[in-house]
């Protein structure tokens, strides 16, 4: 076949897809949580004024709280919409065009926020946030399905895992541009939450010029040529026999199969445990309280005797830190496998988790204790940074095939957002509550996850879509002698595919 080739393939046009997809993707859920925190004072007098102005109503400080938590608490819900509408609109559009599409979402509500001070009107930040929140439920569902079905093998991970560095790049950005001196003052805070509309025209400019998904292309469209000139292009070189071969036995294990819904994956046994697995390694991501860290670390860095407006370049710290781990962890998941990465840093997490209470603990007796604590800040982001972030967002590709993936996705991205949104509601009400002891369950969330992941999770690093479905046979058809289907097609290596034996 004259499409077929051995040549050496160059990353360099995957890498710039990567950062065009992901500027204006995940980047936009770490900036928009972190540009929330500086304008927090300036938009609770914004509210203020804005009732006593309409109806002569002098709002309590509980009151301006309460409408200010649901600023913020909304962005959660809109993810969860986002994440939710994400699956149909891969199907329908595709991986490139949803993500260009999702950009509407972005677009509105930048616009809102600019206006609103204008128009003296809190309800339509409101507005901006849940637009905001959905663009950023759909990018962090179809971002890490696109670079995943993009990738060559070897490189899967490493590519799926860099939509969590442009998530904590965005995270550091937003802390830097929330500065004082760039735009977290008063008379800017409106330009500072629409300041997320330019990763957004940055995407809409050059996204359009890198193609679709390769597998998209063949298995859902079913245009072979347009998967080969895609490869092509993404790997500047002839299309390899062992790539091409993968995809089209994907192809063939799932002709005449339409895209699952979400709940047909609760009752299909074949993928019950690649369910749970998502699931469970979703949730965890936010119940493990590496988001609502951010919140508590002024606090903590005020008791270890920094001052007030030195605070906000400290923080800074976690998110750079957050940002270096990613980085770690992007240059070795490929080394060290998904499953390694993944329990290592729950367990770290659980260690730091328990010293952070020990320090809390001890704090008003032994001076250097506020230092401590201070450290496993740092210390607990860099080990979320290092597994978790990263690692949870390439599952649902690895180990689902092409017409289970979105609603996979679907489901995943449904379960984090929802945590999130419950764990930014209830996490004030945990550090009043349980006081120095408000660690204690994010610590028991990390080792429970790690005991699931070292237990139940085989390691994808590698492995072909087949292989690892046969894996998770065993789990599934435990203590059964049913044939797994794919135990065939598992055989062969890639460049071997055999497609007579499918049927």
């Amino acid at each position: 076949m004259s499409y077929l080739g051995a040549q050496q393939s160059s990353p360099l046009t995957l890498v710039l897809m990567v950062a065009s997809a992901a500027i204006g993707g995940t980047l936009q859920y770490g900036y928009n949580l972190a540009i929330m925190n500086a304008p927090t004072t300036f938009i609770q007098t914004f509210i203020n004024e804005t009732f006593l102005e309409r109806w002569d109503i002098q709002l309590e400080n509980y009151q301006v709280t309460l409408v200010w938590t649901i600023i913020v608490s909304i962005f959660s819900l809109g993810g969860f919409a986002g994440a939710l509408i994400a699956g149909p609109m891969t199907i329908r559009f595709g991986r490139k065009k949803c993500l260009l599409l999702n950009n509407i979402f972005l677009m509105t509500g930048a616009l809102l926020a600019l206006t609103s001070r204008a128009a003296k009107s809190f309800e339509m930040i409101i507005v901006s946030r849940v637009l905001v929140g959905i663009n950023s439920g759909i990018s962090m569902n179809v971002q890490p399905m696109y670079f995943g079905e993009s990738a060559p093998k070897h490189l899967r991970g490493a590519i799926s895992l860099s939509s969590a560095v442009f998530t904590a790049f965005g995270v550091v950005l937003g802390q830097v541009v929330g500065l004082r001196e760039i735009l977290g003052s008063e008379p800017c805070w409106q330009y500072l939450l629409a300041s997320n509309a330019i990763p957004g025209l940055i995407q809409l400019l050059t996204l359009p010029w890198f193609p679709e998904s390769p597998r998209y292309l063949l298995i859902d469209k079913g245009d072979k040529e347009a998967c080969i000139n895609a490869l092509r292009q993404l790997r500047r070189c002839e299309v390899q026999n062992s790539e091409l071969d993968e995809i089209l036995q994907e192809q063939a294990e799932t002709k005449g199969m339409r895209p699952s819904k979400p709940w047909e994956l609760f009752t299909d046994r074949s993928v019950r445990w690649q369910l749970i697995s998502v699931m469970i390694i979703s949730s965890a991501m936010q119940l493990c309280g590496n988001d609502s860290i951010y919140f508590y670390a002024s606090y903590v860095f005020k008791e270890a005797g920094i001052t007030s407006d030195k605070i906000q370049y400290v923080t800074i710290g976690t998110g750079t830190c957050e940002f270096i781990a990613c980085i770690m962890c992007n240059l070795l998941i490929e080394l060290k496998g998904r499953r390694f990465m993944l329990m290592g840093g729950f367990i770290f997490m659980t260690i730091w988790a328990v010293v952070f209470t020990v320090a809390q603990l001890y704090e008003d007796y032994i001076s250097w204790m506020s230092y401590l604590s201070m450290t496993c800040i740092f210390t607990y982001i860099l080990s979320f940074g290092m597994g978790p972030a990263g690692v949870t967002g390439i599952l649902p590709t690895e180990i689902f095939n092409q017409t289970a993936r979105p609603a996979a996705y679907m489901i995943a991205g449904s379960m984090m957002w929802l945590n999130l949104f419950i764990i930014g509601m209830i996490f004030p009400f945990l550090v009043s509550g349980l006081s120095e002891y408000c660690f204690v369950p994010f610590g028991a969330v990390c080792m429970l996850s790690a005991l699931y992941v070292g237990l139940f999770l085989p390691e994808t690093k590698g492995k072909s879509l087949s292989v690892i479905t046969s894996e998770f046979h065993k789990l599934n058809f435990r203590g059964q002698d049913k044939k797994c289907p794919l135990q065939t097609q598992a055989l062969y290596q890639p460049g071997e595919v055999c497609l007579s034996t499918v049927f």
